[in-house]
């Protein structure tokens, strides 16, 4: 697939700032399933973890728009 711009309410956006909002979104997600079992009081930094599972979750949106 080639990217390309993408026409929201006659603004032209790049293909990847929309990504990155659908990433956040599904962030939001996995921290609050996370909130309510506390999985990040085992983790040694937590806001490193949460970077890291969203770099995760872009790096899969965008391999699988990709192809």
């Amino acid at each position: 697939m080639r990217f390309t711009e993408i026409n929201l309410f006659g603004v032209y956006v790049a293909p990847i700032s929309v990504m990155m909002v659908a990433a956040w979104l599904l962030l939001l997600g996995l921290r609050r399933i996370g909130a309510r079992f506390r999985l990040l009081a085992y983790v040694w930094h937590p806001a490193l973890f949460v970077f890291a599972l969203y770099m995760i979750i872009l790096s899969s949106i965008v391999l699988v728009v990709a192809r």
